[in-house]
């Protein structure tokens, strides 16, 4: 069922490479971060569908809004995940999950999950390279943010910090 959501969003985002390319690079972040620290089967399965659908609010906020900041994503994603997520067969409480996360994934308070917090993890990762951030920047995030063993162990890795 994973594939045929990551083959569905490849269609979301038709003609838009840059898109499709960001929620891949989450995808894998997410996936060997949730590995690393041992997440459960399902809780893994959670993630990985959230990384996959994290910023489907885009299209909706840019149609609606001409804007697709942070907060119109976590507000417009969740009902487009969900109908996908519905129509690919994905259980209630399933979707109320990745949806919970789609929701959130640009707020770094109250974070109620191994599932969330490694989400958030994986999407800066991906980000502090795709936005050309500072050295200085990573650290920063790195030292705020990233809670994981293995997301820190990633970010200064990646970003020798």
């Amino acid at each position: 069922m994973l594939n045929a959501l990551f083959m569905e969003m490849i269609s979301y985002y038709e003609g838009d490479a840059r898109r499709i390319q960001h929620f891949v690079k989450v995808h894998s972040f997410a996936k060997l971060i949730g590995e690393m620290e041992h997440v459960d089967e399902e809780t893994l399965k959670v993630l990985e569908a959230a990384a996959y659908v994290h910023d489907i609010g885009i299209k909706p906020a840019e149609q609606k809004y001409g804007n697709c900041n942070g907060k119109l994503q976590e507000q417009e994603g969740p009902a487009a995940a969900r109908e996908m997520l519905t129509n690919l067969g994905f259980d209630k409480k399933f979707i109320d999950r990745v949806c919970y996360l789609v929701g959130h994934h640009h707020t770094y308070t109250d974070i109620d999950g191994i599932d969330y917090q490694i989400l958030i993890e994986a999407d800066f990762l991906v980000n502090l390279y795709e936005d050309h951030l500072s050295k200085n920047t990573a650290a920063s995030v790195c030292e705020k943010i990233f809670k994981t063993q293995s997301g820190k162990q990633i970010c200064k890795l990646m970003f020798d910090c």
